[in-house]
């Protein structure tokens, strides 16, 4: 078979969004719902009219609809009052301009929300870099903190949202995803077909794919290669709901572990997937007793993560933790390219990863702030 080496590709501009411009415009100005209310921004926002905002664009079958029951029906953790009252400051704007609560939307309008937690509050990261690209498939090199796809109601960049942007021209959508802490390969679809022919490779472990992951683990570890075939489930004995165990009543699951460097009580291991369970990993590294630096579920108490889904990282989850995300990286792929070939596909280690493989010790430069749940 032959084989695709994955070449960089040039990255291209970030689009605008859609619905947005000329035509939005124009339909504000002939509105008759909205002539003699004009744009009136919170204070906060005069300095920079055009800050950060989220973009909804009304499809025909919420037509009709009351401007805050729409909302206040969109995003469940927003209540009717709430969103009123944010419609009354006027951070949310139809067409450009202010609008009341009682407002009825109309197809194709677009909707601009400036509300803290429902927008965003900065401009967007860079985007990822690009490791391949071609007519059918993007493949990046996902960085750690960013989402795959957005979690909840609140407004969070994601790599779905932020590729789309930047290649409006494109289906673009995930072939599979990977955890917000987690960096590397990462493959997103440009057709139908394309999505389709990589995610039954990903679910039916074809012998095309090999997947191989690196993470660095606590304590120095005694072995050269480690062949773990645990079964894994859900946790009985667990507050926190995504996590999950060795189990006799599990799915059957296999990694192997080969090990390339130890130092200051930390190991660099190689994690080669012949299974694809959730967390798997996590899961078969903390069973043996080596689990994944600054995983805050695995290989802790619950009371770590719950510590620090609620208040952020405080010295109890920093001292536990002991460095800010999960050391954990998606370092090779191999598959089928859709039209045929072998595509092999590299992730250089992050620059974290990479200061502790050269000897820096692990350290928790900045506190941060409470974050949102794992997907």
């Amino acid at each position: 078979m032959s084989k695709v080496r994955a070449v960089p590709f040039l990255e291209r501009g970030r689009g605008g969004s859609r619905g947005d411009g000329l035509g939005g415009a124009m339909r504000g100005l002939q509105s008759s719902r909205l002539t003699g209310y004009p744009v009136h921004l919170p204070e906060s926002f005069m300095s920079d009219a055009d800050r950060p905002h989220r973009v909804l664009n009304i499809a025909p079958d919420h037509a009709g609809w009351r401007l805050d029951a729409y909302l206040s029906a969109r995003f469940s953790s927003w209540s009717r009052t709430a969103v009123q009252k944010a419609i009354k400051r006027g951070e949310i704007l139809v067409d450009g301009r202010r609008a009341k609560a009682s407002l009825k939307l109309e197809a194709l309008d677009v909707l601009r929300i400036y509300t803290k937690g429902y927008a965003p509050d900065g401009p967007p990261p860079p985007l990822p870099p690009v490791l391949y690209e071609d007519d059918r498939l993007l493949v990046i090199n996902k960085p750690p903190g960013l989402l795959a796809h957005p979690a909840g109601d609140r407004f969070a960049y994601a790599v779905i949202g932020l590729m789309k942007e930047a290649r409006p021209s494109c289906r673009v959508d995930l072939c599979h995803r990977l955890d917000r802490d987690t960096s590397g390969v990462m493959v997103l679809s440009k057709d139908l077909e394309a999505n389709t022919h990589i995610k039954t490779q990903l679910r039916e472990r074809s012998a095309h794919l090999q997947k191989t992951y690196l993470a660095l683990v606590r304590g120095d570890v005694d072995w050269t290669e480690r062949d773990v075939r645990a079964p894994i489930g859900d946790r009985q004995d667990t507050e926190i709901r995504l996590r999950r165990g060795v189990t006799d009543e599990g799915l059957p699951a296999r990694t192997v572990f080969s090990a390339l460097q130890k130092h200051s009580g930390h190991s660099l291991v190689q994690c080669a997937l012949h299974t694809g369970r959730t967390h798997q990993i996590r899961v078969h590294l903390e069973h043996i007793g080596h689990p994944i630096l600054g995983d805050k579920v695995y290989g802790q108490p619950d009371r770590v993560f719950l510590e620090w889904h609620e208040q952020g990282a405080t010295p109890f989850v920093r001292a536990r933790a002991g460095f800010p995300r999960q050391c954990l990286h998606a370092w090779k792929l191999r598959l089928q390219h859709p039209d045929g070939p072998a595509l092999e596909l590299e992730a250089p280690l992050p620059r974290d990863m990479q200061q502790v493989v050269d000897g820096a010790l692990p350290v928790w430069p900045a506190p941060s702030s409470t974050p949102e749940a794992e997907s």
